[in-house]
């Protein structure tokens, strides 16, 4: 498992991302689950990025971190 790397900090960033992003979306607006919602929506930027463009980021920041580490060994 080569995109699982726990020690990148590139990686926790993609995660907490795509969390994120999977929070924004599932979380009700209101009700007793509102407080956490309003949180995820500050975390998120107020509304400015969709859940699926939060998603595709974490992604791609994983991605990347991958990708990098396989240019500077030389693997392809």
């Amino acid at each position: 498992m080569r995109y699982f790397q726990p020690t990148s900090l590139t990686w926790w960033a993609g995660l907490f991302a795509v969390l994120t992003g999977f929070a924004s979306m599932a979380l009700p607006t209101t009700g007793p689950l509102a407080e956490i919602t309003s949180l995820v929506a500050l975390l998120a930027g107020s509304g400015d990025a969709s859940p699926a463009g939060l998603i595709f980021l974490g992604l791609g920041l994983i991605g990347l971190r991958d990708r990098i580490e396989r240019g500077f060994r030389g693997d392809d």
